[in-house]
């Protein structure tokens, strides 16, 4: 049986650079698999797009509230816990009506159920989805991780305006109440994390 003719160093520079460029390809796809959970997440908090709400700064704020024309809209709040998280979670009332532009502030309550402390994380979004870009929060204790001490309750602010440019926009045409809604996750607690990586 007669032996492969040994590859030309053309043809073997010209394979060597298809694998390379396969490894690479391959590479950056599993990268972008790492990165589309976070790059979504920031996407959606920058356009408001998927019902998530924005973060506005003082100076936002005093625009929106010298745009503000009197217009008012309702603001319903809901509040839950994924399952397994021995919280109590509600808001302090289910709705309240709010003038376009200035800003509100709405309360939730947490209480730890359990007999250990727990440490949870709050996720958010607003329906109708349009509606995300319009509502701003100012101050809300979903920025951080929340630690409740065994039968511990806290009532969590949550500072936010409904911006003016919605009355400008005709996929908000008919839109009488915005919810804004919360569910908290249990996340493990930053000190037993440590400890765990630790041991």
């Amino acid at each position: 049986m007669a032996s492969a003719a040994p590859l030309s160093p053309d043809t073997a520079r010209s394979n060597l650079r298809v694998g390379l460029m396969a490894a690479a390809g391959a590479l950056a796809m599993l990268g972008l698999g790492y990165a589309s959970v976070p790059l979504y997440r920031l996407f959606c908090q920058v356009t408001g797009f998927g019902g998530t709400t924005m973060v506005a700064s003082e100076s936002k704020a005093a625009a929106a509230a010298a745009a503000a024309t009197g217009q008012k809209i309702s603001i319903r709040f809901d509040a839950s816990t994924e399952a397994g998280m021995p919280w109590v979670f509600h808001p302090s009332q289910p709705t309240d009506t709010v003038v376009i532009g200035e800003r509100d502030i709405a309360t939730f309550v947490a209480r730890n159920t359990s007999d250990r402390p727990v440490t949870g994380t709050a996720t958010f979004n607003v329906v109708p989805e349009q509606a995300g870009q319009y509502f701003n929060k100012i101050q809300c204790f979903c920025f951080t991780e929340q630690t409740l001490k065994p039968g511990e309750e806290v009532t969590m602010p949550v500072l936010y305006f409904v911006d003016p440019a919605m009355l400008k926009d005709p996929n908000m045409k008919g839109v009488e109440q915005i919810t804004l809604s919360y569910t908290f996750h249990r996340t493990e607690a930053p000190l037993a994390a440590a400890a765990t990586r630790t041991n």
